[in-house]
């Protein structure tokens, strides 16, 4: 079925929606490795087998991609590349261009400090990886571009609750049930030393910048530093 929505001159977005679970096998959030390969092997086929030459941009996902066994796309890539219908192509290219765009975003619909968000269209519910109806941080991130999305570098340090306990109370020193903006310096550039191979210490100020986002006036209460710290133990 998704190869043959791979023939088709445009798009719908459940059409999309399908071609997207089905390359992206394992379910978490990407299509990479194998998965990639096998997308770019059945995107040529499909196109030849129907008559229709690539686009200039599937020539350039092809080069760029068509040899690279470690390349990864996310959902945004995907839907640049294909030709799906224009309104559902607006819904991406208008929506969060960087990751503190994408933090201040959440701040604003998670009104509730719930960590998540219900979903009731198409377009979010194809990011509900455990289809529960509502989105988390981490499924939500996947609106971002892969090379925009910081939340992936995180995802190698999450702690469990004890641990994520134990450091957000070592590191609000002044025991205001929040932390300021030089506590969480302090906390990233301790987590970047740690976890050297995951976290760029040269990119604190764009990490802070992007969970900052997150606080309330500054303060960056427990629940929200544990939408980006906390791994979830469901």
């Amino acid at each position: 079925m998704a190869e043959t929505h791979l023939q088709g001159v445009e798009i719908s977005a459940t059409q999309f929606l399908e071609i997207w679970r089905h390359y992206d096998t394992d379910g978490n959030g990407f299509i990479e490795g194998k998965e990639l390969q096998n997308f770019i092997q059945e995107l040529q086929q499909a196109r030849k087998k129907a008559g229709l030459e690539l686009s200039d941009k599937m020539k350039a996902f092809v080069e760029q991609y068509g040899q690279n066994s470690d390349g990864k796309i996310g959902i945004v890539e995907l839907a640049q590349i294909l030709p799906t219908e224009e309104n559902f192509l607006l819904f991406f290219r208008q929506q969060l261009k960087s990751s503190e765009e994408f933090m201040q975003t959440w701040r604003r619909y998670d009104t509730d400090h719930s960590g998540y968000i219900e979903t009731d269209e198409l377009k979010l519910r194809m990011f509900d990886s455990n289809n529960d109806g509502k989105l988390g941080l981490t499924e939500m991130a996947r609106l971002l571009p892969v090379q925009e999305n910081f939340l992936l570098k995180f995802q190698g340090v999450k702690m469990c609750g004890k641990e994520f306990n134990k450091a957000f109370e070592l590191y609000d020193k002044d025991r205001s049930g929040y932390i300021d903006e030089n506590e969480l310096d302090a906390l990233l550039k301790d987590l970047c030393e740690k976890n050297k191979k995951e976290l760029d210490i040269n990119s604190i100020s764009t990490y802070k910048t992007s969970i900052m986002a997150l606080s309330d006036g500054g303060k960056l209460y427990r629940t929200e530093l544990a939408l980006v710290l906390c791994a979830d133990e469901n």
